[in-house]
């Protein structure tokens, strides 16, 4: 059975809702980031950078959230969650992978973490308003690039939705939430709809608001 270790909310969110949306058998294990679970010794045996999340299936152990979506989508290939291997969708599909976890991802690291991006403590908050900067010029053109979608690949849902889903979620406590451009709103709405999503945020415990 695959193993998903997790911690509600966390980059863990969007493969649990994947793999609630295959249908696949998982178990969740929790790593408890408020004892720094991440950086026991047990758990860096499986992900020596200290993050989450990380998929056990067998002898394979994996990490980094896109890598182990695309495992997921490929070996459940008849869930129809990613376009066919060498189609121009698939290409699509890659393109929003990649930029969502090169880009949107890697800078809420540094919206979160501005400490970790600073020799000068003082020049913390200065970091972290650059970054919310960035992230909006971001949402603002994945809303223009999504316009009326309904999602990223046009009419077909994929696991890049449930992605973006979980980065809408992340700015819900920034001075422009993505969600209040109306394109991503109606978006994440569409998507909170699904059952899939809704039953992994009630195991989450993630109450409202959850973008």
């Amino acid at each position: 059975m695959l193993s998903l270790y997790y911690y509600p909310g966390n980059a863990s969110l969007f493969p649990h809702m994947l793999l609630r949306e295959l249908g696949a058998a998982f178990e969740l294990r929790l790593v408890d980031r408020t004892r720094d679970a991440q950086k026991s010794p047990e758990y860096l045996k499986l992900n020596p950078h200290g993050r989450i999340p990380v998929l056990v299936d067998g002898d394979l152990v994996l990490y980094e959230t896109a890598a182990i979506a695309l495992y997921l989508v490929d070996r459940h290939p008849e869930a129809g969650l990613a376009p066919p291997v060498g189609t121009p969708e698939r290409a699509q599909f890659y393109k929003w992978m990649v930029h969502l976890t090169n880009t949107p991802q890697a800078e809420y690291h540094a919206w979160f973490y501005p400490h970790e991006h600073v020799l000068d403590p003082a020049a913390a908050a200065t970091v972290q308003a650059a970054a919310g900067q960035r992230l909006n010029g971001m949402f603002d053109r994945i809303a223009g690039a999504l316009g009326d979608g309904p999602f990223l690949l046009g009419r077909t849902f994929s696991a890049a939705d449930l992605f973006l889903l979980m980065l809408l979620r992340w700015g819900r406590g920034m001075p422009r939430p993505p969600r209040t451009l109306p394109a991503l709103g109606a978006f994440a709405e569409r998507v909170l709809a699904r059952p899939a999503v809704q039953a992994t945020f009630a195991a989450e415990g993630l109450a409202a608001p959850l973008v």
